[in-house]
């Protein structure tokens, strides 16, 4: 999204500017990604797979406002091919971008980037149907949230009447161009948390995703001096006092959906780099802009410290980028999260590779995008990815991201599930009624049993009888079908001989026991 690129611009102009990669590094990058064998490499069977899908600036969807509802309908559904077409199991769908709403929502208005106009009733309700359609095609659906950005203009009078920042001006403060509610007042913060749960709460989503930005600045042309004045008395500085302020938002919105939907994941997208190593020896090995001390989010502590789920980093460089190498900062990140339970995902920079924008000649490998996730192999922690953005998916340009899935994404991957709820209860077990052949392959019955309506079915297919082991990686994971009462599927690779099993998946991404075999005859 544009704001994503103007925070990362300057980092990624010096990286142009100091060019020639010295020998050592380039090789030493290279040995990176081609650690991990790709002969020994056996698919996981839980990755995350997901896109994000922007709404700012109508950089994804909608394309434009005003569009008809069936326009805005349509292209939606479009992103959701697309995201089956990449072999994605989750989007990632921005419905607060700037202080407002694509759901009815009695805390903010309708989103002008809906109808043009905000406080315009679109004529449905988007974030209902987004995620219901999301759902019938077996992808999870993440509600993503700006928390603090109001508009993307200065002008307080050109916000809705009833806009909350028109009736507490007090709660707004303007900085680039843009407005901002104040992060540093109590009162803020917790109507932006009300805000954001109203949707939480009255939708069935699957995961609350926040991304890069908290405060906008650590200069003090963002002038919460007022606020410091009157809360901040404690603390040694105005950067610790922020960083404080973002600390609760976080802490305190794990503690709110964990009370009201203990099953939706809470994770962010932070910048890429906590801190470099040259501020603080905790730091990665890095010289680019800091998170810690620009945005005021102590991103390594939020993980340390078990306040989220997961973690995205967006490690938007290319391998032996200086100076953010993408192989330092995968095992940084890495080490990070190690025994933490907080899942590590990595957000990737689809948007730069084929971008003429772009002059680094990594950026114009089709093969630099898979070589990230071919370096990741070596990485356990590291449990996905999330793709910027779905414009970026779909231009594929100079077969980046076709490389990467056909290099990656040769089998399907349920999304992973949250350690803290691993050990809930699973799924019953589903009735496997047939595997026949038939013209256009094999066809695959199952049926769910007790009172359960699986979210999907996973079959597996294997030569003869499957090992014990044989449903803990996607080997022979043919299939991830979305849920019902019951599903019909045809392999059309199945054949004589070939033996079937099903599992019943739940929106938690937990797992029955399989089903019995059913040999095809």
């Amino acid at each position: 999204m544009p704001s994503r690129r103007t925070l990362l611009k300057g980092l990624a102009l010096a990286a142009a500017a100091s060019a020639v990669p010295l020998p050592a590094l380039a090789d030493a990058s290279a040995d990176a990604f081609a650690g991990a064998s790709v002969d020994a490499y056996v698919p996981p069977l839980r990755q995350m797979r997901g896109m994000w899908i922007a709404s700012v600036a109508n950089i994804n969807w909608p394309s434009k406002q005003g569009l008809t509802v069936e326009q805005q309908k349509a292209e939606y559904l479009a992103w959701l091919d697309l995201a089956v077409q990449r072999k994605l199991n989750s989007v990632f769908v921005q419905i607060r971008p700037t202080a407002d709403a694509f759901w009815p929502s009695t805390f903010e208005p309708w989103s002008h980037w809906l109808t043009g106009t905000q406080g315009q009733d679109p004529g449905y309700d988007p974030l209902g149907f987004a995620v219901e359609e999301t759902h019938k095609r077996g992808l999870s659906f993440h509600a993503w949230f700006n928390p603090y950005r109001v508009s993307m203009q200065t002008d307080p009078s050109k916000l809705h009447p009833d806009h909350p920042g028109r009736k507490h001006p007090d709660w707004i403060l303007p900085f680039g161009g843009k407005l901002y509610y104040n992060p540093g007042m109590p009162e803020v913060r917790k109507f932006c948390q009300d805000a954001i749960m109203d949707a939480v709460t009255r939708y069935d989503i699957d995961g609350l995703h926040f991304d890069d930005y908290f405060y906008p600045t650590s200069t003090t042309a963002f002038d919460d001096s007022a606020a410091f004045a009157k809360y901040g008395a404690g603390f040694p500085d105005l950067a610790s006092w922020r960083r404080h302020n973002v600390d609760l938002m976080v802490s305190e919105m794990q503690q709110r959906v964990r009370e009201a939907k203990p099953e939706v994941a809470w994770g962010i997208s932070p910048s890429g780099i906590w801190r470099n190593k040259g501020t603080d020896p905790l730091g990665s090995d890095t010289k680019g802009g800091q998170s810690y001390d620009d945005l005021h989010a102590d991103t390594r502590g939020w993980v340390q410290k078990g306040w989220l789920d997961y973690i995205a980093p967006q490690l938007y460089w290319y391998i032996g980028q200086p100076p953010a190498d993408y192989s330092k900062l995968v095992p940084w990140w890495s080490g990070v999260a190690d025994g933490t339970g907080t899942l590590l995902w990595i957000g990737q920079a689809a948007y730069k590779a084929g971008d003429p924008a772009q002059t680094a000649p990594e950026w114009k490998d089709p093969a630099e995008l898979s070589k990230h996730l071919t370096l990741n192999r070596d990485h356990p922690q590291i449990s996905g990815d999330i793709w910027y953005n779905a414009n970026d998916l779909r231009a594929d340009r100079i077969g980046s991201i076709s490389t990467a899935v056909n290099d990656h994404y040769t089998r399907p991957a349920l999304a992973p599930v949250l350690p803290r709820l691993a050990g809930g209860q699973a799924p019953h077990r589903p009735v496997l009624a047939y595997a026949l052949r038939r013209s256009g392959g094999v066809e695959v019955r199952a049926v769910a049993t007790g009172r359960d309506e699986p979210f999907q079915f996973a079959i597996f297919r294997f030569p003869g009888d499957a090992p014990a082991d044989g449903f803990a990686d996607a080997r022979n994971l043919v299939a991830i079908v979305p849920g019902d009462r019951q599903v019909r599927w045809t392999d059309p690779d199945g054949k004589q001989g070939d033996h079937y099993y099903v599992v019943a998946v739940d929106r938690a991404n937990r797992t029955s026991d399989p089903s019995h075999g059913f040999r095809v005859v």
